[in-house]
């Protein structure tokens, strides 16, 4: 299986299978005499970890990050990271009636007809269990950012949809997220995500959701102006995140709808050339595939979690149709812990783009 690696200069590489030994990644590319140890990046990670709520999946991993290579008292060298999450909750009798069957919205039917052959425990390697090995990447990418941006630099993700219920932005307080199982800066309607999802569960189903992600103190001049657009980048990354099925940067699909006069960020002049000051941000942070130093705001459309009680149509490896019953410990909304999923491919695009603009543009050659 190609194509297991995400960036350039910061570059990723992602293995392991959902109910394998381990899942892990080599994390390259990472700049020397970075601070980095197991316990810097396990809190990125206990955010994203299963069981925590009854709104996401009861499997029980402590998804405690094993740091394999690359640092050396306590501070990274340049060489390449390893990183190893091991599995120690699987049970893959669960799976045993699906072998030769095909669930609905599960990427079982394409892995065969591609493969001639797939691992029917959990997905094995299409599972979301994979994302635990890009939350500790974009961990280390966000300390990276930190380091070098300072104070001004952060990413926030957070949900603001779930099914068709979402948040009054006139409510919206991006502290409250801590404060609900959901990630919602809406304390009211974290009170009605709770009851919908109830029933949403009880009933044997699941919902979608859309996430919003935002990035503070980006400087300008990220990005490649043809095909390695910010916003293109970042779509990409974004869509390579299990369930996602849209992605919109700054205004996105209801720019669409409105008049042009409005679309455009008006300028005025600031105290340099270097920070103008913009009358509104359509545009998402990213203009003409490059950052303007604005606030860069990104939403990922989940789809509802496709393993459900429900019985579902479908058909098995000799071309008979069959009724599906996933069975099982699932996420009745898969969207709620893709935040900081999110929150990480965010931060690991910035850190690559951030490097190749130096690598590009860091010499004073007038």
């Amino acid at each position: 299986m190609a194509d297991n690696s995400f960036g350039t200069l910061f570059n990723v590489t992602s293995f392991g299978e959902s109910h394998g030994s381990s899942i892990g990644c080599v994390v390259d590319g990472v700049p020397p005499n970075l601070p980095l140890s197991e316990a810097l990046i396990q809190p990125y990670l206990d955010r994203r970890r299963p069981g925590t709520s009854k709104f996401v999946t009861q499997r029980q991993e402590d998804d405690q990050v094993e740091i394999l290579s690359g640092i050396f008292e306590g501070k990274t060298t340049g060489t390449p990271i390893g990183l190893l999450i091991r599995n120690k909750d699987q049970r893959s009798k669960d799976y045993g009636e699906i072998a030769n069957q095909f669930r609905p919205g599960h990427a079982d039917y394409t892995y065969q007809m591609k493969y001639g052959h797939r691992d029917y425990r959990g997905g094995g390697r299409s599972s979301a269990r994979e994302t635990a090995v890009r939350v500790a990447a974009g961990a280390i990418a966000d300390m990276f950012l930190k380091k070098v941006l300072g104070s001004d630099y952060q990413i926030r993700g957070a949900v603001v949809q779930i099914g068709p219920h979402a948040i009054d932005r006139t409510n919206m307080d991006w502290d409250e997220r801590h404060n609900n199982p959901f990630f919602c800066p809406d304390a009211a309607m974290a009170k009605q995500w709770e009851s919908y999802l109830d029933g949403v569960r009880k009933a044997g189903s699941s919902a979608g959701a859309i996430l919003e992600i935002i990035a503070d103190g980006i400087p300008v001049g990220l990005g490649q102006p043809i095909f390695g657009k910010l916003d293109g980048e970042l779509a990409a990354a974004m869509m390579s995140i299990n369930a996602a099925k849209g992605v919109e940067i700054g205004g996105g699909f209801a720019l669409s709808g409105i008049d042009g006069s409005l679309a455009s960020d008006e300028m005025r002049a600031g105290n340099s050339l270097e920070t103008p000051t913009f009358l509104s941000n359509q545009a998402g942070g990213v203009l003409g595939g490059i950052s303007t130093g604005q606030q860069i705001v990104v939403r990922v459309a989940i789809k509802p979690t496709s393993s459900i009680l429900t019985p579902r149509q479908s058909i098995d490896r000799d071309n008979q149709n069959v009724d599906v019953v996933t069975k099982g410990r699932h996420d009745p909304c898969v969207g709620i812990r893709g935040v900081p999923v999110a929150e990480a491919m965010m931060s690991l695009v910035l850190a690559d783009l951030l490097m190749r603009h130096k690598a590009q543009c860091g010499f004073d050659l007038s």
